[in-house]
């Protein structure tokens, strides 16, 4: 279904700075490009904020009905140090300290990568391509950029020409520098004397003997700059200009701003309609730092294996608490976030489950399709999670207010209700029916059941003392039994 074409959706633009709508460059099509990994650790959990707001924009786009190549990229060579343009390569370095080949930390991380975005439920990318894989298209875009006169050749390296660039175009425009503000506050330092100016940046480097990841070139052995991987990747699956082009605030400046001049320069047009930028995740209040030791990976958080949570969290609860924050806001990790992300996972997932018991009516006091618009308002407002998700727990006092008789929906309405719950939940948010709700859920009730029948029977026999212990003892695991005047109900707490 072509839902688009009755959903207007604004997004904030980052080069100008506010909300504009969206129209894509080919109807009914969307391209969008965000920066993947660069695979020499196990990938960072503020990286998986990002990535996992813009997989809640490519489900909702394709819930739209649009048509989405989605492309996200893995660097595998090229990305130095400090993302400078002098140092070791990140890869070639880890390759060295553990003494294996430069591949095999590719392999090795590329797949914990995979595994962690499968078990947080990911979408996969529409095309997933790799710097090495596209080394051609590199050096072909570096040749017109020197063509076109915006750099230039030195000692084997390729220079892009920013001062040359700037005097036909905007350098800064995205991340609101000046290159005389830039130039005032650079300093020269060693090694970086082969290029015109501090500000110059690396399109090729020349591979030192000791260099492992390198490639010939018209220019000599060596690899290319990071920066230039995206440009080439991008405009190779997404056209010359395509509509969206996403990342973390972090990578603004530099790197997107090189991203930029690099395709002005070559091509002559801007790459990009949309650009998106996702803020940083925090912990406890302070930014991640392996050398304060104040960070936790993502397998540390699905495990409870770290000293920094007081349990494992469940992929959903992770998904959840991400949600309830805007993509462009700081998110602050804590316990106590989780804890309340997880009660607030559950208390909707009970709603969802009394669905199928409503009783339905011949009219209904509560406007369903007013609701369903409110949701999509939400989505349609730059993505607005945290909006979206209030609109649910409406949706939870609906159903609660139906069960118990002080509201009314008919049967049409609430199979709309039901469905549009699921969508949202489920294929939009991407939440997933936890163990205690899915299959290892159906073996847990069941044994409930049978408890809840023997503390009938109990009653029945008026044996308190073992109807109390029963309720007691499962309130000690967590396991919270409802007396009610339809029977017992139990919820996982």
């Amino acid at each position: 279904m072509q839902l688009y074409k009755n959903q207007e959706i604004k997004i904030y633009n980052s080069i100008t700075g506010q909300k504009e709508v969206f129209k894509p460059i080919n109807e009914g099509h969307v391209g969008m490009y965000v920066c993947g990994p660069t695979v020499y650790s196990n990938v960072h959990l503020g990286n998986v904020r990002t990535f996992m707001s813009f997989d809640v924009i490519f489900r909702y786009l394709k819930h739209l009905g649009y048509k989405v190549r989605y492309v996200r990229n893995i660097t595998d060579a090229g990305h130095l140090e400090n993302d400078a343009d002098v140092g070791e390569d990140k890869i070639t370095k880890k390759a060295r300290l553990e003494q294996i080949e430069p591949m095999e930390v590719v392999q090795r991380y590329t797949v914990d990568f995979h595994n962690v975005l499968s078990t947080l439920n990911f979408l996969p990318p529409s095309i997933e391509p790799t710097a090495t894989g596209h080394i051609i298209e590199q050096i072909e875009l570096i040749s017109k950029i020197i063509e076109n006169g915006f750099a230039y050749v030195v000692n084997g390296s390729v220079y892009f020409d920013v001062h040359k660039f700037d005097e036909s175009n905007e350098y800064g425009k995205l991340s609101k520098r000046k290159l005389e503000d830039l130039i005032h506050n650079t300093r020269e330092l060693d090694g970086q004397t082969d290029k015109k100016n501090p500000q110059d940046f690396a399109l090729w480097k020349k591979a030192e003997p000791q260099h492992i990841m390198r490639w010939p070139s018209p220019w000599g052995d060596g690899f290319p700059g990071w920066h230039l991987e995206c440009t080439a990747m991008s405009t190779k699956y997404l056209g010359e200009t395509f509509d969206i082009h996403g990342g973390g605030m972090d990578l603004k400046f530099p790197h997107h701003e090189c991203e930029i001049a690099q395709n002005e320069a070559a091509l002559g047009k801007s790459p990009v309609n949309y650009w998106m930028h996702a803020n940083m995740l925090e912990l406890n209040g302070q930014r991640m730092s392996k050398t304060t030791g104040n960070t936790i990976n993502p397998h540390e958080l699905l495990s409870g294996n770290n000293d920094k949570m007081s349990k494992a969290y469940s992929p959903s609860v992770i998904r959840f608490f991400m949600a309830q924050s805007s993509y462009r806001s700081v998110l602050d990790l804590t316990d106590a976030g989780l804890l309340a992300s997880e009660k607030g996972y559950n208390r909707l997932m009970e709603a969802m489950a009394l669905i199928p018991m409503l009783k339905a009516s011949s009219t209904s006091s509560l406007n369903i399709n007013e609701w369903l618009q409110k949701c999509y308002d939400a989505m349609n407002d730059d993505f607005n999670t945290p909006i979206l998700i209030a609109n649910l727990f409406e949706a939870v006092k609906f159903i609660n207010q139906v069960k118990d008789g002080s509201a009314t929906l008919t049967t049409d309405d609430i199979k709309l209700l039901s469905n549009s719950l699921n969508t949202f939940t489920f294929d939009v948010l991407g939440l997933l029916k936890d163990a205690e709700n899915a299959a290892g859920g159906d073996k847990l009730a069941g044994a409930v059941d049978v408890l809840i029948k023997l503390r009938q029977e109990a009653r029945a026999n008026k044996d308190f003392a073992l109807s109390d212990k029963i309720r007691d003892e499962l309130a000690e695991v967590g396991i919270i039994l409802k007396d009610g005047k339809d029977g017992t109900t139990f919820s996982v707490n």
